[in-house]
């Protein structure tokens, strides 16, 4: 069955600052931006196959000629990371040190448990410029932080900051619309990164999954999606002291008030990640996502489907 979904949407929403938005931010259908300066562009990921790689850097030269100047990963995900190859070699691919560590561990790992798509051509470049706490760039006057604010969704995340135009990108992080997948972050670690968004008060978000935020939408966001993390964490202490397996505790708590959100199937897949902190494991101890995708099918009742 072919599903056809709305065509990416390439919005300014600061001069010379754009977010690519693509409907309808389910399984590996991510958002990117571009932020113009008077020395170059800057990417801000890339995503998942080829074509969706080629349109976006087509759409992104009709606002920012030439090629870019830098390409920031905000986490290891392929949707986020398999254009990387696609941006000139010269151009240096920018992330924390555990992103480029992940990007190598992971390989094709996404496209394999969610083989529905037609991927194109496919090479694994990391980053190769790489960072620990933060790192400002300056594209001319205009300044970009990068704040790594992980162990959260993954080991290394990295939110994009521009202070001027309080805009803030925030990768994987924020999910509009969909459950946050937290298997190869930390749960633990997931609500004191929204705080960190939470304290810049930006203007304006670009989530990783699903429509920009502005205004009063952000708040009412970070809040929503830390309300999901107490419930995991709420989850997963009862049926973990009471010696339930993850997968027995999503089932028993499957109706719930997250439930309509999209990709609800990363519920059990969350709970693997809960368990391993409760179990004493240090925050963002790695698990292979190969080991938890057949309790997600499971739980999903079938193959989880991606339209990519």
């Amino acid at each position: 069955m072919t599903t056809t979904m709305p065509p990416p949407e390439l919005t300014e929403l600061a001069p010379g600052v754009f977010a690519y938005v693509q409907p309808d931010g389910s399984w590996m259908i991510n958002n990117t931006g571009a932020v113009a300066g008077e020395t170059g562009h800057l990417l801000v990921d890339t995503t998942s196959t080829e074509a969706r790689n080629r349109a976006l850097l087509g759409a992104v030269a009709t606002v920012c000629p030439g090629s870019p100047r830098a390409l920031v990963n905000t986490h290891h995900h392929g949707d986020h990371t398999y254009g990387n190859w696609l941006v000139p070699p010269q151009t240096p691919v920018i992330g924390h040190v555990h992103c480029r560590e992940d990007v190598l561990a992971a390989g094709l790992v996404a496209a394999q448990v969610l083989a529905g798509p037609d991927y194109g051509r496919l090479e694994i470049r990391p980053p190769d410029v790489t960072f620990t706490g933060a790192m400002t760039l300056h594209l001319g006057e205009r300044a970009v932080e990068l704040i790594h604010v992980g162990p959260a969704h993954t080991r290394s995340d990295v939110i994009v900051w521009l202070p001027e135009e309080r805009v803030l990108f925030a990768g994987d992080l924020a999910f509009a619309g969909g459950q946050p997948f937290l298997v190869e972050g930390s749960l633990a670690g997931y609500p004191p990164a929204l705080a960190r968004i939470r304290a810049l008060e930006p203007d304006v978000l670009v989530p990783g999954h699903g429509p920009v935020c502005r205004g009063d939408e952000i708040p009412a966001l970070l809040g929503d999606l830390a309300e999901y993390a107490a419930f995991v964490d709420a989850v997963a202490r009862e049926h973990h002291a009471a010696g339930r397996t993850p997968m027995e505790a999503a089932t028993a708590e499957k109706d719930n008030r997250f439930a309509s959100w999209q990709e609800s199937e990363r519920l059990v897949g969350n709970l693997h990640r809960a368990y391993n902190e409760l179990d004493g494991h240090p925050l963002g101890t790695r698990i292979p996502l190969d080991a938890v995708w057949p309790d997600m099918v499971a739980f999903h009742g079938g193959p989880i489907g991606c339209f990519a």
